[in-house]
């Protein structure tokens, strides 16, 4: 799954492909109706793919969140997006119990279950195994590399004989 591809225009609804770039912008169709138009550089446009949620601790990107709700909704349509606030702050406290209840405001809830329900209708969230794998693989190189850039503590020593090795061949 490609989020970057898959755009948000700040005032207009709903989700957009990006179909083409232009001097001026991207051509865009909306997810809703199917209907194309140039979205222009003065609008503001984000990929799904640099949004993140505020959390406790730290940001998590949007996909993130997405495979959670995929997750737990085993690829279904999740609650309505136009239900109560507190339905959807109890919702969200279930996908995400860290999240920062501060920053993270309703519409912005509402928001979250509109988009994963519209990419949900449209299949575009499909989350294999394989990418689950890759992530795991890619953690565990991280701590080989860690692990394998550690100085072995006989360094000095072994340095220390090599100068009274040198000193001795000198004389």
């Amino acid at each position: 799954m490609d989020l970057s591809k898959v755009l948000a225009i700040s005032g207009k609804p709903g989700l957009f492909n990006s179909i083409a770039q232009t001097k001026t912008g991207v051509v865009v169709e909306s997810l809703l109706d199917g209907k194309r138009f140039p979205a222009f550089a003065h609008e503001r446009i984000s990929s799904l793919a640099e949004i993140s949620v505020f959390t406790v601790d730290d940001d998590l990107p949007l996909e993130d969140v997405l495979k959670k709700i995929y997750k737990k909704y085993e690829g279904k349509k999740a609650i309505d997006h136009k239900v109560g606030g507190g339905e959807l702050k109890a919702f969200m406290l279930e996908i995400l119990p860290e999240y920062d209840q501060d920053r993270v405001y309703t519409s912005d809830i509402k928001k979250l279950v509109m988009w994963y329900n519209l990419l949900v209708e449209k299949d575009m969230l499909e989350f294999t195994e394989e990418e689950e794998e890759t992530a795991e693989e890619a953690a565990t190189e991280e701590e080989t590399v860690e692990e394998s850039s550690e100085i072995p503590e006989t360094t000095q020593e072994e340095a220390d004989d090599s100068e009274d090795e040198g000193a001795a061949e000198k004389a």
